[in-house]
């Protein structure tokens, strides 16, 4: 796992200071703090920071072709580079290392921008081919590697594998996106391909870039999609059978490494399927790291245990205390943007436990969207039911009445916490989704915002951001549509963006079998019913596994890896709150109405709502402002007053 960073002068063979580019670099030792290196000529440079997982010896970056004219800079690992390794020699190239890295080199000379379509992994690479003067960005299918561009006034482009390595460059200036900033309170993280900077942007997953010195410059192209088309008739038995297949080619083709191995194990099912996998692949016991919390709610330790137990793994436990809250600025110095998710905290914890014992761990992430294992699915197909059953001339207007009239009843049993429902049922299907999944529902955010960001807004609305999504999506299904948004928007913007920002901050490599795009693809292709059914979530993957896995790993309520938000800002976290909510910071910003934050803070502190989750993403709010854009506020009443 590594950094990569670079500079490409689209106009003409301008110098590139080293020392910038090195500084850039640096900005991101953590990614790499194994080695670095450089490749500099007029017009061009590419850094690297690599922690070495394969090919210790030879593997160190820049790597070139056989007469120089192309080289790679390159984060993450290509699975089946041996075998392309193969392919590739026999078409003539010859190769001075071992390392997953050459065959990218080879291959783009081979295949062109087609060689992404040829990798099975997890990357974000650049590849400067100086006969050609291009410079070519490639991100994997799924997002799980990051990588932020941006084009300068000067016709230079930078990018790096955090926004951490443009701002060290310092070239473009830190205005926010209003778009952005409403997609981050509604959503808790800004989704590809924003930044909350309107100078920057993301690389999307399955997106490359290709710039040509003196061309007119295109935007990212998409390689590839997933496909849900639910038309697959294979039956239940033999359904389990492959899908047992798969994961453990999935597992063993991510066990490859030449530094010691482990595996995240939080009792769900996920990553204990993960571990039983490769339980069977290593003639050795497995290493497994889990979070215990000493608040009984939140603890999921005794199910890890279990498993642990089962396989004889080397088990390490880390245990954190209920006010772990003491991350909150270092998080803001981790993630670069807003980033709102608090289950970062405990994220980080387990990866800061699991570098004390290995360097590379594999981990549950993404069967909750493959495997419809999100308890909102449920509910969503529930309401969709109803909602395709009465019209929308009806539906409508009842259900934004009984919306608006429903009291909001946080403290209320579940069955009487209506409200949400109403509303969902009043909208579309897209729409609903995007109101279920919000920390800030729509009405909250025009209250929650000053008259001069929402005039800057001018009516947009974040949930274009899924609009957009469900426009080009193929989904046979209500079921497969709302994993198809959450594969593009919530897996990539939050799940992968807080493990790889979490693991980087310890120099650890992290893996995902479940992220696996073959195994993606062919779960597509698998009707609804496989996924959900009678309120189970994830049927497919249980039933595979209940030869290997406990009935109560499989089968108990999902839990999640949560920290008790609600009882921190009513105790330990009190006064931090209401001094940085209602502080100066956020009102200088203009960003905001100052009554409505003094509203979320003070029903909050009474305990008549549940406002954890807008408050914290406040406070994650202040924390970016104070740590990442220092004294350079955006200050939106002086823009209203000009």
């Amino acid at each position: 796992m590594c950094g990569i960073a670079g500079i490409f002068d689209l106009r003409e063979r301008r110098e590139v200071r080293r020392d910038l580019l090195a500084r850039m670099s640096d900005a991101q030792r953590h990614r790499g703090p194994d080695d670095d290196g450089f490749h500099v000529e007029p017009g061009v440079g590419l850094a690297f920071r690599r922690l070495s997982i394969i090919d210790l010896t030879t593997g160190h970056q820049p790597i070139y072709n056989e007469d120089g004219s192309v080289c790679v800079i390159f984060n993450g690992e290509i699975y089946n580079y041996q075998s392309l390794a193969t392919e590739l020699a026999a078409l003539g190239h010859s190769f001075r290392t071992r390392s997953d890295t050459e065959v990218i080199v080879h291959a783009w000379e081979s295949w062109g921008e087609a060689c992404v379509a040829r990798f099975r992994g997890m990357f974000a690479f650049a590849i400067y081919d100086r006969n050609k003067e291009t410079l070519f960005l490639a991100r994997d299918r799924l997002g799980v590697k990051p990588l932020y561009y941006a084009v300068l006034p000067d016709e230079r482009v930078i990018f790096g594998s955090e926004l951490k390595s443009l701002l060290a460059h310092g070239g473009f200036a830190l205005d926010l996106d209003p778009c952005a900033v409403e997609e981050y309170f509604a959503l808790g993280y800004v989704p590809e391909p924003r930044t909350i900077f309107t100078g920057a942007a993301k690389l999307p997953p399955a997106h490359t870039l290709t710039l040509r010195r003196g061309q007119a410059r295109a935007g990212p192209r998409e390689y590839w999609d997933v496909r849900f088309t639910g038309d697959n008739r294979i039956g239940e038995a033999d359904a389990c059978e492959e899908l047992a297949a798969r994961l453990d080619e999935s597992v063993r083709l991510r066990m490859i490494a030449d530094v010691p191995l482990g595996a995240f194990l939080s009792g769900g099912v996920d990553s204990s399927a993960v571990v039983a996998m490769m339980a069977a692949a290593s003639p050795d016991p497995v290493n497994t790291c889990s979070i215990a919390f000493d608040d009984p709610a939140f603890d999921e330790s005794a199910y890890a245990q279990k498993v642990a137990e089962r396989y004889r793994t080397r088990h390490f436990v880390e245990r954190v205390e209920s006010d772990d809250f003491g991350l909150v600025d270092a998080l803001a110095n981790v993630y670069d943007e807003p980033y709102a998710d608090s289950s970062a905290i405990p994220t980080y914890r387990v990866c800061q436990l699991a570098r004390m014992h290995v360097t590379v761990a594999l981990s549950g992430d993404g069967g909750d969207e493959s495997f419809a294992g999100y308890r909102r699915y449920r509910m969503h197909m529930m309401e969709d039911r109803l909602r395709s059953s009465i019209g929308a001339s009806i539906r409508r207007p009842l259900f934004g009445l009984l919306g608006a009239a429903y009291p909001k009843a946080d403290w209320a049993p579940r069955v009487f916490r209506a409200k949400s429902t109403f509303e969902s049922l009043a909208r579309d299907s897209v729409d609903a989704y995007f109101h279920t999944v919000s920390i800030l529902r729509d009405s909250m955010r025009r209250q929650l915002f000053a008259p001069a960001l929402r005039a800057r807004l001018g009516g947009y609305n974040a949930v274009e951001v899924f609009r957009g999504h469900a426009a080009r999506a193929v989904a046979a299904d209500p079921l497969s549509l709302v994993q198809y948004l959450d594969l593009k928007t919530y897996l990539v913007g939050d799940i992968n963006t807080k493990v790889d920002r979490a693991s980087m901050a310890h120099s650890l490599e992290v893996r995902e079998p479940l992220m696996d795009h073959p195994l993606v693809e062919w779960l597509a292709t698998l009707p609804a019913s496989m996924k959900l059914r009678g309120g189970e979530g994830k049927y497919l993957l249980k039933k595979a596994m209940e030869p290997r896995l406990p009935s109560d790993v499989l089968y108990r309520r999902k839990q999640g890896f949560a920290v008790p938000l609600a009882a921190w800002f009513r105790g330990p976290l009190r006064s931090r709150l209401a001094s940085t909510i209602l502080g100066p910071r956020l009102a200088s910003t203009g960003l905001f109405n100052e009554r409505y934050l003094r509203h979320l803070v003070e029903r909050h502190l009474a305990g008549t709502r549940d406002f954890s989750a807008p408050l914290w993403t406040l406070l994650m709010f202040d924390a970016f402002l104070g740590n990442v854009m220092g004294d350079r506020l955006p200050l939106e009443r002086e823009r209203a007053a000009g």
